[in-house]
């Protein structure tokens, strides 16, 4: 699994699910993770700084709180400007992946060499309008390459189906690569675009709306991974 007190997460051939924080109830946090701590993978939680993207989501105390109400690995999702102000901080609240983006400030390679030497998992993410050939040569230096299948910001955005080419080029170069890294897709995840995500090469599917408004959660996901079992 993914690193929480030292597990680590592999890629092993199934699809996982990580559903987003962003999206649960947080009147009754521990009660909106049950369905997520029987059924998913590990739990994925969006950072907005108000600057990287238009909106503004958690501080590292939610993590903590999402650590106590879960038993599930914590992945961070930095969607921020500057991420050397926020990689220790969630990192000592408990997150076991902390995904950059490409986009960000520069300084790539010096904040992946930050997050290894922490013992953390590494992730990078692009937007839509990033070329998956952009980041080729960070390959030897991830875990987990994330495709956004919607602009980063917000939630419940529809799944941009132009996305799907870009999944089968990053599919491609993590083959080509010999490396095991998680090819995870965030953005408009249900049913139907799981299994067009899935169906181009990923093997990581982040859910947000669908999976914490569903009325059957673990139905949801059991049907899914059926279709791929």
């Amino acid at each position: 699994m993914l690193r929480l007190n030292k597990k680590i997460l592999k890629p092993c051939g199934n699809v996982s699910f990580s559903p987003s924080v962003l999206s649960a109830d947080f009147s009754c946090l521990k009660k909106s993770l049950h369905f997520a701590d029987k059924y998913a993978d590990w739990l994925h939680v969006d950072i907005m700084d108000g600057h990287f993207v238009p909106n503004l989501s958690f501080g590292p105390h939610i993590v903590k709180c999402v650590k106590k109400a879960s038993k599930l690995p914590i992945d961070v999702h930095l969607m921020v400007s500057y991420p050397e102000d926020f990689i220790i901080p969630f990192y000592e609240a408990g997150a076991g992946l902390i995904t950059l983006h490409y986009e960000s400030k520069s300084g790539t390679c010096k904040y992946i060499k930050k997050i290894r030497s922490l013992g953390a998992q590494v992730g990078l993410s692009i937007k839509p309008n990033t070329p998956v050939s952009k980041i080729a040569k960070y390959l030897k230096l991830i875990d987990l390459l994330l495709i956004m299948t919607v602009e980063p910001g917000f939630g419940g955005q529809k799944f941009m189906v132009n996305q799907i080419p870009k999944i089968r080029q990053a599919r491609e170069m993590i083959n080509e690569s010999g490396r095991k890294i998680w090819l995870q897709v965030d953005g408009g995840i249900n049913p139907q675009t799981a299994t067009k995500s899935v169906g181009a090469g990923a093997d990581s599917l982040v859910m947000g709306n669908a999976f914490f408004s569903s009325s059957n959660p673990s139905k949801l996901i059991r049907s899914i991974k059926k279709t791929f079992s």
